[in-house]
């Protein structure tokens, strides 16, 4: 990474060039925010978009800050919860205060798994770990004051407008919300960037709106698939549980639809940069993501290499054979990418993503897990291989 948290939070000031002049410009709280102005980002059309090479590249100086208090308001269910644990412990990590503010009950069921079941990682740092409803934040946090908010939970205004009135009453300076690349309108011209069309009757839109309007500091990043350790949602597992069990991995499609899959180190560290650096950050919208795309069939040719096993892919055309690809598959059945230019010029960010390697690693928890052994059904796989003329597997373990 080009910039360590450590590194932003130091005495001195570092200086980025950017891949070309950014024309980024921060929103202040007076102006409209209409579908064509929204976000403040290069528009698609814009010539320095692709391919012209950049007439030169512009210096970002990223000056220090002093530390921060950090309040993340945090999921309790998804593959989203993985970014505020991972977030609280770079800013840790850096000397920060961090409150991570969980949704619910902490006896709940869903707190005996990962992240939650390794919030003791954070405490130990020195982080505080409290849980409530975020309607109710000022009663869940006690009064306690913080110079930046993310929130990590709501995917509409209906969840968010709560944590975003008491951060406006509560003088907080800086409002960070993790949207989602699924915004954007499907392109000819992939990947997305930002200031890409986005579905305007999204829920995260109307969130992305109102912060603008809200507030003169605030940020908002939008991520795709991740992995890493204590992700709960299922991604490179999906892949691992038929690899290892020697059945063939179905793939909707040719397989050659692009997807971006990041490390979830690569998203806490864009916060983190974020958090740094509030004065770059403010009014920008961030992707959220790594800086390569993956096909289908090449994550399952990765996940294979992993597992130092054999693969067979099987394509199939999902209504020949009469199944929803969005049950039978983890991913979107198109290309589905995006690009993290915002960062890179704004931030100086620099991913760390390195897919072969951290699926090796993905795959030592896997196996150590002991989910390989457990017994599993896979009833659409079946169905997929018996209609494509294949005897569905009689064993499922």
């Amino acid at each position: 990474m080009a910039l360590s948290v450590a590194t932003a939070a130091a005495s001195t000031s570092t200086t980025f060039a950017s891949g070309r002049r950014s024309t980024y410009s921060q929103r202040l709280p007076s102006q409209s925010l209409s579908s064509s102005s929204f976000p403040s980002a290069l528009p698609r059309g814009c010539a320095a978009r692709r391919r012209a090479a950049p007439a030169s590249r512009a210096a970002i100086t990223v000056r220090a800050q002093a530390k921060k208090s950090v309040l993340i308001v945090n999921t309790n269910s998804g593959g989203h919860a993985v970014i505020g644990f991972y977030f609280a412990k770079e800013l840790l990590a850096a000397g920060h205060a961090v409150t991570v503010l969980t949704v619910g009950d902490e006896g709940s069921d869903k707190m005996k798994k990962p992240p939650f079941s390794r919030f003791s990682e954070l405490t130990s740092a020195g982080g505080k770990t409290v849980w409530g409803d975020p309607a109710d934040i000022g009663a869940a946090v006690g009064g306690a004051s913080f110079d930046a908010v993310l929130d990590n939970n709501g995917k509409d205004l209906d969840a968010v407008k709560p944590v975003a009135d008491w951060a406006m009453s509560a003088g907080v300076g800086q409002f960070l919300f993790i949207s989602s690349a699924g915004i954007y309108k499907p392109t000819d011209e992939p990947p997305h960037v930002e200031g890409d069309a986005v579905k305007e009757s999204a829920g995260h839109v109307g969130v992305e709106k109102y912060i603008a309007e809200q507030f003169s500091s605030w940020a908002s990043f939008r991520p795709q698939y991740m992995i890493g350790s204590g992700n709960n949602k299922d991604c490179e597992e999906w892949f691992f549980d038929r690899i290892v069990r020697k059945r063939p991995v179905p793939i909707p499609g040719n397989g050659m639809q692009l997807t971006n899959i990041a490390h979830v180190r690569d998203l806490s560290s864009m916060l983190a940069l974020a958090v740094e650096n509030p004065g770059a950050a403010a009014g920008k919208i961030f992707n959220c993501v790594s800086d390569r795309a993956v096909t289908l069939d090449g994550m399952a040719r990765l996940c294979a290499a992993a597992a130092g096993a054999d693969l067979e892919i099987v394509h199939y055309d999902p209504a020949a054979v009469g199944v929803e690809a969005k049950k039978a598959f983890p991913f979107r059945n198109m290309h589905f990418y995006s690009e993290p230019r915002a960062a890179k010029e704004v931030l100086g960010w620099t991913s760390t993503t390195n897919l072969p390697e951290d699926l090796k690693e993905r795959y030592a928890e896997y196996a150590s897990s002991g989910r390989g052994e457990k017994a599993m059904t896979f009833d659409l796989d079946d169905k997929v291989l018996a209609a494509l003329g294949k005897a569905p597997a009689s064993v499922s373990v």
